[in-house]
């Protein structure tokens, strides 16, 4: 396979990790964009969120819980923000489900959240699209 996260987790790239367990792998992101950035990826290669099962999922967000508990508890952070992008419309750019951890200091000058233009659509007709 020629995923780079799973090249990662079988050892053939080396990697910074933060945490391991049987199912998860955190490790830092090198791209440097951000103190403190790091990934969290299932072993289990599964593309994007849409067609990762709750098994892979449930243990992968247990793992980003556990450490963004430790950065709060123990690292001096004050918060968290987590990003994730499935599918290629969504800026998804490695096809190896991921989220992004991106530990946060009060005041740090970091703008994580994205900018929006405003919705084209009225919030209840694009409801009505979106309810279960």
């Amino acid at each position: 396979m020629d995923c780079i996260f799973c090249k990662i987790i079988a050892g053939q790239i080396p990697c910074l990790k933060v945490y391991e367990d049987e199912h998860t792998l955190v490790i830092m992101d090198i791209a440097g964009d951000v103190d403190g950035h790091m990934l969290a990826i299932p072993k289990k290669h599964v593309e994007s969120i849409f067609d990762c099962d709750s098994d892979t999922f449930n243990r992968l967000m247990a793992a980003v819980k556990k450490v963004s508990n430790h950065c709060v508890d123990e690292c001096r952070y004050n918060g968290i923000n987590l990003l994730n992008a499935s599918g290629e419309s969504a800026g998804q750019s490695v096809p190896h489900f991921h989220i992004h951890i991106i530990p946060r200091k009060n005041n740090d000058g970091i703008d994580a959240w994205p900018k929006f233009d405003g919705a084209k659509d009225e919030v209840p007709e694009t409801w009505k699209k979106l309810k279960l």
